[in-house]
């Protein structure tokens, strides 16, 4: 076992992963001329590749390290969200993604402005600059706790690493170097994971067999409650509908997901890549979970003072040496993958929303990737000191659950105010603002002086409602009004 003593071989395979990636992710991108190039990968990627991307976009390394601790520290019922996951790709597949198709569009938030003109695009595209920006520096900095544990560097320090390496590829490669580098490291993580499983088979006695035994007499293989009770996140009700209108807040309104959807050759195959993604990310949930209980055994229940450290924990002190190296580059894949999406999807906003309307840029496609790519820096460095912030705020709080919280908070209006642009033809530029502002303002309430009887997956359902509720009401009793009024 390593013991906790990183070894000469577990360095070598991090840092040819890590060398290797980035220089590949540069090459990727050769021969680019313009934004469109830069941003949309001329919207001739295969949808396979997309699908992965979509995948591994989304599975940071909350997801790797933090999802075994949601099953060390409970038991399966997390999985319940992966079913409303799939219904709401559905729902985006059938009525957002044929809207942005019909556009060619180049950020979500450019629908906004066809329909309720270039503020609303900008107000809500600003929205989700903040909510990445934060929620990604969080990503960031949970990347460092097993880097941190496997050189002994300083956080600050494991943080500009996987920063400065990241953005080297995606400053070059643009979104076509992101998704193909995405595509193989969903590959690599999922590999380490499976070695986890294999590893776990033969440090527990009597292997999965007896896991599953132990597990099932605490009553930890328990997926499914049909309990009412708003308080408890992981029921099948919060899972079905909070799940759902996370999933199509996600994938339908935020420009991480979206800008990959458009890359597609067509509408069927972005269809296909996001519903595929449906199917592939709850096998992935389960995988991870399945992990957890393995880790709950190996520990026999042991108390952590973070849940994020458990699998990281197991990953440095008791995997044979290499392997270790193998799941910690595990680790970077789904954090560059993560960071790199988030990236170029944010200099794509900075870009398409902000500074192209600004100085009446229109068809300037060479112009376009030079300031994409100033903004690509921007953007690293900022999500870069975002991480090395949040160092002296993470201690006693969990890693997932800040970023999935800052998500949920503004979801909802996101989602909601997409909706009144669809569904409500009479709905003006001020009612969507001031929706979209009360939707955000009531969830915060409700985060801030209710969180123990409303959990976290109900936040986008509600800020949904409210925000489209409130901008029905506002516009019930006016003619449908010319776009951009």
């Amino acid at each position: 076992m390593s013991g906790g003593a990183p070894s000469v071989l577990d360095f070598a395979v991090i840092v040819i992963y890590l060398a290797g990636v980035t220089l590949w992710g540069a090459w990727l991108g050769r021969g680019q001329t313009g934004g469109r190039d830069y941003f949309l990968g001329r919207r001739s990627l295969p949808w396979g590749a997309v699908m992965l991307s979509v995948v591994a976009t989304e599975t940071s390394t909350l997801t790797f390290l933090s999802i075994p601790g949601v099953a060390y520290l409970g038991a399966l019922g997390f999985l319940q969200l992966t079913f409303g996951y799939l219904i709401g790709r559905i729902a985006v597949a059938a009525a957002l993604l044929p809207a942005y198709y019909r556009g060619e569009l180049a950020t979500a938030y450019q629908m906004l402005e066809s329909r309720f003109g270039l503020g609303t695009r900008r107000f809500t595209s600003a929205i989700f600059m903040v909510t990445r920006l934060l929620a990604d520096s969080v990503r960031l900095f949970a990347t460092a706790i097993p880097l941190a544990l496997v050189t002994g560097w300083p956080y600050p320090v494991s943080i500009v690493v996987i920063g400065v390496l990241t953005v080297i590829y995606t400053y070059v490669g643009g979104i076509k170097a992101v998704i193909w580098v995405d595509a193989v490291q969903m590959g690599l993580y999922l590999i380490g994971a499976i070695a986890a499983v294999v590893a776990l088979q033969l440090l527990v006695p009597g292997g999965w067999p007896a896991i599953l035994a132990s597990a099932g007499g605490a009553g930890k293989l328990a997926l499914l409650d049909f309990s009412f009770d708003t308080g408890i996140a992981y029921t099948f009700w919060a899972g079905l509908l909070g799940g759902a209108f996370l999933s199509m807040a996600s994938h339908g309104t935020d420009q991480l997901i979206v800008q990959r959807l458009l890359t597609c050759r067509d509408l069927r195959a972005s269809q296909r890549a996001l519903v595929a993604s449906g199917v592939a990310v709850i096998f992935q949930f389960a995988l991870f979970l399945a992990i957890g209980l393995g880790l709950w055994a190996f520990f026999a229940g042991r108390s952590f003072e973070r849940a994020d450290e458990i699998f990281a924990r197991f990953i440095v002190e008791e995997l044979p040496r290499g392997l270790t190296g193998l799941l910690v580059a595990g680790i970077f894949a789904a954090a560059m993958s993560s960071l790199s999406s988030s990236i170029n999807s944010l200099a794509s906003a900075s870009a398409y929303d902000f500074w192209a309307p600004a100085r009446r840029i229109v068809g300037d496609d060479s112009r376009t990737l030079r300031v994409g790519r100033s903004f690509t820096l921007l953007w690293a460095a900022l999500l870069v000191g975002g991480a090395l912030l949040f160092i002296p705020l993470s201690r006693g709080t969990t890693a997932v659950e800040v970023a999935l919280g800052i998500a949920s908070l503004v979801y909802g209006g996101l989602l909601g105010v997409f909706a009144l642009a669809l569904f409500v033809p009479a709905a003006r530029a001020r009612d969507a603002v001031i929706a979209i502002s009360v939707g955000i303002l009531a969830v915060v309430g409700v985060w801030i002086f209710a969180r123990a009887e409303v959990a976290w997956p109900w936040y986008v359902f509600v800020g949904t409602l409210l925000t489209f509720g409130v901008g029905a009401g506002l516009s019930a009793f006016r003619s449908p009004q010319p776009s951009g009024a």
